[in-house]
């Protein structure tokens, strides 16, 4: 197998095709059945690449999310210290007293909006490592189902060979629970 699995489906439909010339109505509906099973394994081969893809990308929106988050908790503390050394300014009195006043106060509006920003960052970012999870989770039973029926392709041609129907069912079996592990893949 290669690690295209478009290049692999037509590979499995050529080596169907061939099969199938035999005129062997077995070997013609295994040939069928491998030539099914090799779409399927690109289809979840294929997804099972978008979605480690998009695991990867929304965790690194978690982390962009979390240093956005850090920054916004930073500028709340320093608007904290310059608030309160505004503070002090302002009870020790004096002729600009008022002035300190007012610019603690502005100091502390700054505060409650960095807060904000901070806690809705974070939830950003917690938002983000759901959804890689949820894609990660996905991933890894798409893998599942790829290689369940990639299994059931290699069954399929034992039974080519050997002209067994049960190395056949054996591979319906598995391209059936495979396509279950992909249905099941969407539904986390």
């Amino acid at each position: 197998m290669s690690d295209d699995p478009a290049l692999d489906a037509h590979e499995h439909a050529e080596h169907a095709e061939h099969a199938a010339h035999e005129a062997n109505p077995f070997i013609s509906r295994v040939s069928l059945t491998v030539a099914v099973l090799a779409v399927m394994a690109a289809a979840a081969g294929s997804l099972e690449t978008v979605e480690g893809g998009r695991a990867i990308t929304e965790s690194s929106e978690a982390v962009l999310s979390q240093d956005k988050a850090t920054d916004a908790w930073n500028e709340y503390q320093a608007d904290s210290l310059k608030r309160h050394i505004y503070d002090i300014a302002a009870d020790n009195g004096g002729a600009h007293a008022a002035g300190y006043k007012n610019d603690s106060d502005d100091q502390r509006a700054a505060q409650d909006k960095a807060r904000k920003d901070a806690q809705d960052f974070e939830k950003e970012r917690d938002t983000h490592i759901a959804l890689s999870y949820t894609h990660e989770e996905r991933h890894h039973w798409l893998t599942g189902a790829a290689t369940l029926i990639e299994i059931g392709i290699a069954l399929s041609t034992v039974a080519i060979i050997t002209k067994k129907q049960s190395f056949w069912l054996g591979a319906l079996s598995l391209g059936v629970l495979g396509a279950a592990t992909f249905g099941y893949a969407f539904l986390i």
